[in-house]
């Protein structure tokens, strides 16, 4: 169960991502103003905070996300925002936050992108290695081996593969990978993802069995050990 808070003005809007929430047995505060948003986001313990980056008034979402870093605050931070031009998603994530969402979004994709930073935190904090299936990465020597055979990976594989594997199970999508693994640098409509795959691909499962990664045609991949069935 995480402990959530969602500061946004759009009532409707914060409804709905509440609603969602406890349906999932989430616990939701909700605050549609930034001086509240302010004073929930220092006062209490969240495990993540859901950020409208536009407030009516002073306090904006990047002023709370600033002073909470400027404070050593690390809860992991999404900002929502109807602002989708690259200048905005890059000046969100100077400011500090975790991810960045362009309204409309899909609540599921809300959800993985939340449930990919819950984990990350709590893997900073309590694990030193991945594994899945035979698979295995050390996070603090960053050193990858397969049924203890050893696999040399590039700087951009490694982290291809360590965000795969972070979010084992779970579908991730062609904007989701250039937005953690390329920093927004390419075209989502370039080949550079298929590629990079491809190569990972080959040297995780090559000689392997089963199968790991796997692509979910329109959707985009997962890192499994059973196939999707759809």
């Amino acid at each position: 169960m995480w402990h959530c808070l969602i500061v946004e003005d759009d009532y409707e809007n914060a409804r709905y991502i509440a609603k969602g929430l406890n349906e999932l047995k989430h616990k939701t505060v909700v605050c549609h103003t930034g001086p509240d948003g302010m004073k929930q986001a220092l006062e209490n313990k969240w495990d993540i905070i859901i950020l409208d980056r536009m407030l009516p008034g002073d306090i904006d979402g990047l002023a709370i996300l600033s002073t909470l870093r400027l404070l050593g605050n690390k809860t992991p931070v999404i900002i929502l925002s109807a602002l989708s031009a690259i200048d905005e998603k890059v000046r969100g994530l100077k400011s500090g936050c975790d991810d960045y969402m362009t309204k409309p979004f899909a609540f599921s994709e809300l959800i993985a992108r939340m449930e990919a930073l819950i984990r990350r935190t709590q893997t900073d904090q309590t694990l030193k290695h991945l594994q899945v299936a035979d698979l295995r990465l050390d996070l603090v020597t960053r050193k990858v081996e397969r049924s203890g055979t050893p696999i040399n990976l590039q700087p951009r594989e490694y982290r291809l593969l360590l965000h795969l594997m972070l979010n084992a199970g779970s579908i991730i999508t062609r904007t989701m990978l250039l937005e953690a693994v390329w920093d927004y640098r390419f075209d989502p409509q370039s080949n550079v993802i298929d590629v990079q795959i491809s190569r990972l691909r080959r040297k995780i499962d090559s000689g392997f069995s089963p199968a790991l990664i796997h692509t979910v045609w329109g959707e985009g991949y997962v890192l499994s050990e059973q196939a999707p069935s759809h």
